[in-house]
């Protein structure tokens, strides 16, 4: 890095959560304290998409960022739906897209904000853009002792000391990462049961024997202390077609726009950094040596006010608050199943269908009465609506590609 006379950095948030500020204001005390805000080489551009319907915020609750924080970055930029349709007027008057092909790419949910994030910073011609989450705090947690031993992380300082050797970087996670809370198999629902059904709903990059040791661990992942002590990344390599990254301590190479691809997921469903972890196979991918913890169920806020728990909290299906989250997310896992099978392994398709179909028959009244929710059995349905609708899923995936490029192109074009 010493050698390079100026950068450009761009740190994106799609939020919708209230604790922004506070989020905001921990990161970028902690790229004070990594030397990055006196670094003359260095301009720091904050970028943020927000939704205000998510959690019923307020404008000011992501604008409103204290003078004495807004001196240690460069430029803020606050993207709205209104900026957004500005830029797709633009983008018409100039020939670039039409206005249904727009809707694909800033259109609804979580893909749209990231992909908004994505066009302004490559528009402002920012070098490198790192994705961070609201609910995730610069800080590795171990468990080594008979108490958790908390440690900063220089995430930002980490990703701009191996970007600009690969296209994307992005680091580990710890915390509460799973959405899966801590169980006590029974009658009711047995290990094998509840093994099938996780099997079903989720992706190849979710082992079992992993899983089952984070549950145990009362949902907790602690990070590795190998990892902690070097500096050393490591290329990531490909898994059935995917060379699978994270959505937030994600960062990406923007110096040449035609090497970037958009986020996509289909409506109503999450997964947008799975689909972009398809398009990577002549990309190069590089898993960094930083940790960022986070906070799933929004249990240690007070972890931004320094407070330091020695133990960490065994998060149980005995609350609506979690089993809501958990039932959540295998909504999420199922919408988006179908699309990663026909996208990775197309000639398999309809066995791999067929076998979710009757792990979810086996299963699912054995879930529903575990947690005593019928809304569970929602999941076969959801299975088989985003199935019937899977290639109409997927011509909106590839047409996304392609009109991302029209845009990377009419940037690139631009001197």
């Amino acid at each position: 890095m010493q050698n390079v006379k100026n950068i450009k950095v761009g740190i994106g948030f799609a939020t919708g959560r209230k604790t922004f500020q506070r989020v905001l204001r921990t990161n970028i005390y902690n790229w004070q304290d990594s030397g990055l805000v006196e670094n003359k080489k260095v301009s720091l551009n904050l970028f943020v998409a927000y939704d205000l319907d998510y959690n019923k915020t307020k404008r000011t609750d992501y604008t409103n960022i204290h003078p004495e924080l807004v001196e240690q970055i460069d430029s803020s930029t606050f993207i709205t739906g209104a900026n957004i349709k500005d830029e797709i007027e633009y983008l018409i008057k100039e020939n670039v897209i039409g206005l249904n092909e727009a809707s694909l790419i800033f259109g609804k949910g979580y893909a749209a904000k990231r992909n908004a994030v994505l066009y302004y910073a490559i528009k402002q011609k920012i070098d490198y853009l790192i994705f961070l989450d609201d609910d995730e705090y610069p800080m590795a947690v171990t468990n080594t002792h008979s108490t958790t031993i908390w440690g900063g992380q220089h995430v930002l300082l980490n990703h701009l000391q191996h970007i600009s050797k690969a296209d994307i970087t992005h680091g580990h996670h710890c915390g509460y990462i799973s959405p899966i809370p801590y169980m006590e198999f029974n009658e009711t629902l047995a290990e094998n049961d509840f093994r099938s059904f996780i099997e079903a709903i989720s992706n190849d990059i979710i082992n079992w024997d992993t899983l089952k040791a984070v549950m145990e661990n009362g949902g907790v992942t602690y990070a590795d202390t190998k990892i902690l002590t070097t500096n050393q990344s490591e290329e990531v390599k490909e898994i059935n077609h995917a060379k699978f990254i994270s959505g937030a301590n994600l960062c990406i190479n923007l110096t040449k726009p035609r090497r970037v691809y958009p986020f996509y997921n289909p409506p109503g469903a999450r997964g947008e950094d799975t689909f972009l972890s398809t398009c990577l196979s002549d990309r190069k991918v590089l898993k960094v040596p930083c940790y960022t913890f986070h906070d799933g169920f929004a249990t240690y806020n007070h972890l931004l006010e320094g407070v330091l728990p020695i133990r960490l909290k065994f998060i149980k299906a005995d609350s609506e608050q979690i089993i809501n989250r958990f039932y959540k997310a295998c909504i999420g896992w199922i919408r988006y199943k179908p699309l990663l099978i026909y996208i990775t392994q197309p000639d398999q398709y309809e066995e791999k269908i067929a076998k979710m179909r009757e792990q979810l028959k086996e299963s699912l009244p054995k879930i529903c009465a575990y947690f005593d929710d019928p809304a569970f059995m929602n999941i076969s349905k959801e299975l088989e609506k985003y199935n019937k609708n899977v290639k109409k899923h997927y011509q909106e995936f590839q047409e996304t590609q392609k009109i991302w490029a029209k845009i990377m192109d009419h940037f690139a074009d631009i001197k």
